[in-house]
């Protein structure tokens, strides 16, 4: 027999749509003589729905397209199909058993995360039933994502019977992602001795990306086939006397290209999963403001994509010059904007209420505020959305200007440090030069006073980033981080940074998440706050 994975892209909230995809994923599979498509996790309504479980409304519009979807692509094929499910009070995250036009079982999710991206308990109540699909001789057991992380509903399925365990999967992206599933997945076939098929989510929901590579493995543990990544697909699962067989081996993308894939497919579908007709961005002729507007091009194409170089007195030349390389490399529209004159005009405003005192960083952030006020002018204008283009660095320790180069809808580099965007920024023009290579050699600056560099107010990136890595993501503290070599100031200097920026990244765009601790979800932090960290 054969089992189909729908690796499909859903869209939160689209019953229609995301009905209309798995009835043509089961079309497909039935055309290849499949018996049961196995779908993500609450694939009919697309994950994470959120605050949407709160209402009553969205569990009944949920069962109204599953009923029609069993009525209507449950013929000849047996689906598996994820969505949420309530029962009187409760409410659960759910599998439903799809056959002969009819639900013929309901599997209701065991373990709910609650830690990192993931609030499940805020919404659902826990299950503790196996089901159990017998199909060909074979008994499967169907769980849920997190229940193949811990050990209870995957022994409860095999005390059921189970032969092979189907997993539905919404488990997001980050960095090393799926050797950390590969290593799950062992620990739960070593205490049960069952082979799993694991079928995962694709595409992006907001911050968050699903990379899919839907994959089986053996009683043994061995990786028997390995389906792509960061694409919709339908892969096909032979089984042979009770048995998974081996087939299609992807490569998994590593390092800079996975992480790079990440973002395009990020980008691509917030742009379109909201209709925005294409996005813009301020092209400042330095490392951030390419590299967003590389991944802008290869997410979207080309012609969705409008720069703008706002140049201002402080501005040089070859930032100009690079930036007219690189838009016409690219071939997207491209304006410049002189932002002189406004600048003047708000300094003789402001002039009587500021005499006496000295230039400060207000007037670096006036220059950044106008430039804001155009790029979202010309957005209210068209319906493009603005692309930001700090990094992660900046964001730990606040080095952007709210109402400035804070201003727009999506951050692409939101959880991508400096080091990272020089990686990620070389790895690029390894598929074709694109950035030219002035802006990645030259030192990075913000162009706001003259003789400016981003180490005039910063610790240098790689130390800076080191230190970030280990407080925000490690949740190291300072004393910890200090014994690892780096120096008390510079690591008392970055933390006291990162505490007092907090009121900022509130207020700062959603963006791509691509490590297992971003400046989002994962990151939840008092502004008001007199806790001092521990040495």
């Amino acid at each position: 027999m054969k089992i189909a994975i729908a690796q499909i892209n859903c869209t939160v909230g689209d019953l229609a749509g995301n009905a209309a995809k798995i009835a043509d994923y089961a079309q497909r599979a039935k055309e290849q003589c499949a018996s049961i498509l196995l779908t993500p996790e609450l694939a009919l309504c697309g994950y994470p729905p959120e605050d949407l479980l709160l209402r009553d409304g969205f569990y009944h519009a949920c069962d109204a397209a599953l009923n029609d979807l069993a009525a209507h692509a449950a013929q000849g094929i047996t689906l598996i199909v994820g969505h949420p499910h309530q029962v009187g009070k409760k409410r659960y995250n759910a599998a439903s058993v799809l056959h002969d036009g009819k639900i013929v079982a309901t599997y209701h999710k065991h373990s709910l995360p609650n830690h990192s991206v993931f609030d499940e308990v805020r919404y659902f109540d826990h299950g503790n039933g196996p089901c159990i699909l017998e199909m060909g001789g074979i008994k499967f057991g169907i769980i849920i994502c997190a229940d193949v992380w811990h050990e209870q509903a995957p022994i409860r399925a095999k005390d059921a019977g189970a032969q092979i365990l189907l997993v539905l999967n919404a488990s997001p992206y980050h960095f090393d992602k799926q050797a950390t599933r590969y290593d799950t997945v062992r620990e739960r076939i070593e205490e049960t001795g069952l082979a799993v098929v694991y079928a995962n989510l694709v595409g992006g929901q907001d911050e968050l990306v699903f990379d899919g590579g839907s994959f089986t493995m053996d009683a043994d543990g061995k990786l028997l086939q390995q389906f792509a990544a960061f694409d919709e697909l339908l892969g096909i699962v032979e089984v042979q006397d009770g048995k998974l067989q081996a087939g299609e081996q992807q490569l998994v993308l590593k390092d800079e290209a996975s992480i790079y894939r990440a973002l395009c497919v990020g980008v691509r579908d917030y742009i379109q999963k909201n209709k925005f007709p294409g996005v813009l961005l301020g092209l400042s002729g330095g490392i951030d403001s390419a590299l967003t507007m590389a991944v802008a091009v290869d997410a979207l194409g080309a012609d969705k994509v409008r720069a703008v170089m706002m140049p201002s007195p402080y501005t040089a030349q070859i930032s100009i010059d690079d930036s007219r390389e690189m838009v016409q490399l690219l071939g997207v529209q491209y304006e410049e904007l002189d932002i002189l004159p406004t600048f003047s005009a708000l300094q003789e405003t402001l002039s009587p209420l500021f005499k006496g005192l000295a230039a400060d960083t207000t007037e670096e952030n006036l220059q950044a505020r106008i430039r804001g006020v155009l790029l979202m002018a010309l957005s209210n204008k068209s319906g493009s959305l603005v692309l930001t283009t700090g990094n992660k660095s900046e964001m730990t320790v606040g080095y952007a200007t709210l109402y400035g180069d804070m201003a727009g809808g999506f951050a692409v580099l939101k959880d991508v440090s400096k080091t990272w965007v020089y990686r990620l920024s070389n790895y690029r023009n390894t598929l074709g030069r694109v950035i030219p290579e002035r802006i990645i050699s030259r030192p990075p600056s913000a162009e706001l006073k003259p003789d400016q560099t981003d180490q005039d107010s910063l610790p240098p990136y790689d130390v800076l980033d080191a230190i970030m890595s280990c407080y925000v993501e490690q949740n190291m503290n300072i004393g910890e981080i200090v014994n690892l070599g780096y120096a008390k100031a510079d690591v008392l200097r970055v933390v006291k940074l990162i505490r007092i920026a907090e009121y900022k990244r509130r207020q700062a765009p959603v963006g791509v998440r691509i490590t297992d601790r971003g400046f989002g979800k994962d990151w939840r932090y008092p502004i008001t706050v007199h806790y001092q960290d521990e040495f």
